[in-house]
């Protein structure tokens, strides 16, 4: 089969309209719907104060982004049924995630908690905030974010625990060790041709991490 066969029989088997999305998929189920809110309710506030990460999804002119973004439980603040705030935490300084919000505000954040199968998806608009108040409000060891996502809040809702049980996330024996993965050294040294001393780099970095936590 040449190339040209083989893309225009792949192109056949391409989904490419709502139409034929719904024929393969159906209706969604009565509960997927109903369970979406435009604010954050009791019982969603109570998955915001358990979970101690977020992937925050973003887009700019670039494309999207997802970063992870982790701290102590309920580092999200529910400011009130609308908005919910999040920390900029010190990292890299690359700063992929706040340069799309400031270009595009629509975001979209993914909660986990360490042992439940549910997970929280939230779709707004976001904005950044320096107010020196707002940061200090959220200082841990004295150390105050730069920043501070502030989220409207769109849609809110539940995600069911199906991706958790299939991917066995929480269950301590599918733990990879991490031995048997490459360092963050390794991968720059590889990515720096040498440039980077690897070693160098993992030896210093717990040091380095501590220092530079919040």
């Amino acid at each position: 089969m040449t190339h040209d066969a083989a893309t225009h029989e792949n192109e056949e088997h391409i989904i490419a309209s709502m139409e034929a999305l719904e024929a393969l998929y159906g209706k969604p189920g009565a509960a997927s719907l109903t369970k979406v809110t435009d604010r954050v309710i009791p019982e969603y506030a109570q998955l915001i104060e358990a979970s101690p990460f977020v992937a925050l999804a973003t887009i700019g002119p670039e494309g999207i982004d997802c970063s992870p973004r982790g701290d102590r439980p309920g580092f999200v603040r529910i400011h009130d049924d609308r908005t919910l705030m999040m920390p900029d935490r010190r990292g890299n300084n690359r700063t992929d995630s706040l340069r799309n919000i400031i270009r595009d505000d629509r975001v979209a954040f993914l909660f986990l908690i360490p042992g439940s199968g549910t997970t929280l998806r939230v779709n707004g608009r976001a904005k950044l905030s320096v107010d020196p108040g707002l940061c200090a409000s959220f200082a841990v060891d004295e150390a105050a974010p730069r920043s501070v996502i502030v989220l409207a809040v769109d849609e809110i809702y539940f995600q069911c625990a199906r991706a958790i049980v299939r991917s066995g996330l929480w269950n301590a024996e599918n733990h990879v060790d991490p031995q048997s993965l490459p360092t963050a050294g390794q991968i720059l040294q590889a990515t720096s041709r040498a440039e980077i001393d690897g070693e160098a780099y993992d030896r210093d970095w717990p040091e380095r991490a501590r220092q530079t936590m919040w």
